[in-house]
């Protein structure tokens, strides 16, 4: 059997670029659908994508979260290639992406961007707001991913219908990546051009706004996947704060028997208190997160494997 392919295309006012992408991907992967999300667009975003042949639907919440989100509960298929409709990504890659997926029976198969640093394709700060912000994702959870931000990227069903899809905005790709990295999903990076986008066609993304949002969202998923690390880490910072204001009090008692200075007194055992506090809600958290996680990945075991990766299989087998 043919797997069931669709291609995703979340837009706002692309209507510079849109059909193009379409007419690219319905070329790369003729036996796929394309489906344009206009989120709220006021150019000719629609009309140019159902022109050139794509199934057009609507998302009126703003935020490329939002669209992911209705998209991935709306769609159903065996196989899912998300690409951003700019025209910055080569279309070309996907059946490799695609083909990835099936043989090694993967669940994610993200599209790297590889450009000349002086092609203007990354606006500036972008470029070192990626690098920085990539290698705190593998810090906090697994350093597997070299591009944590791509928009162009391949899933299974069964990554589709696991995810749980609570960004709003463009922190979502990070919310994509980290729930990889929590259940330890098979995945893989495949290196994919990307250019700059065309005179005319402007980009949605803030670079300080969405910036701060995405290291907002990246903290607070490090609390919600490993809260025993981040309350622990909070135990610690405040553990060693109070024995550094609680040791001159300290030195000053074996010196004279007295401790004069009442006021640090009380405030280096309110400090230690809250260090224990943040502790005890690690470990009662981490329990909880650790059901939350098992709950996700029997919901992810239930849906199986991609579709015509068990035929492949026998095909390699019997090579």
């Amino acid at each position: 059997m043919q797997p069931r392919i669709a291609v995703l295309v979340p837009c706002r006012n692309e209507g510079i670029t849109v059909a193009e992408v379409v007419r690219a991907f319905k070329g790369a992967l003729p036996q796929a659908t394309v489906y344009v999300y206009d989120n709220n667009s006021t150019d000719r975003t629609a009309a140019a994508a159902a022109e050139a042949g794509a199934v057009v639907r609507r998302e009126p919440m703003p935020g490329k979260g939002n669209v992911v989100r209705r998209m991935f509960a709306d769609i159903d298929a065996d196989i899912y290639v998300m690409v951003d409709g700019d025209g910055t990504y080569d279309a070309g890659v996907a059946p490799e992406m695609v083909r990835r997926l099936v043989e090694d029976n993967l669940d994610m198969v993200v599209a790297t961007r590889a450009t000349d640093r002086n092609g203007g394709a990354f606006r500036r700060g972008h470029r070192t707001g990626n690098w920085t912000l990539t290698r705190f994702v593998g810090w906090l959870f697994d350093p597997r991913f070299s591009d944590i931000f791509s928009g162009y990227r391949a899933f299974s069903r069964r990554y589709v219908k696991s995810f749980p899809a609570l960004a709003s905005g463009f922190e979502v790709e990070t919310e994509l990546t980290i729930h990889a990295l929590e259940l330890k999903m098979p995945i893989a990076e495949v290196t994919a051009p990307y250019s700059a986008r065309p005179e005319g066609s402007r980009s949605k993304l803030s670079t300080w706004r969405d910036g701060v949002r995405i290291f907002a969202a990246i903290v607070f998923l490090f609390k919600e996947a490993r809260p025993f690390k981040f309350f622990g880490v909070l135990a610690s910072a405040l553990a060693l704060m109070s024995m550094a204001l609680a040791w001159p009090l300290f030195v000053t008692y074996l010196e004279t028997g007295l401790v004069p200075r009442y006021p640090t007194a009380v405030l280096v055992t309110g400090i230690m208190l809250m260090a224990f506090l943040a502790l005890a809600c690690g470990i009662v958290l981490d329990t909880v997160s650790r059901g939350r996680r098992e709950a996700k990945r029997l919901r992810y075991l239930a849906l199986g494997p991609v579709a015509g990766a068990d035929s492949a299989d026998r095909r390699t087998a019997s090579e």
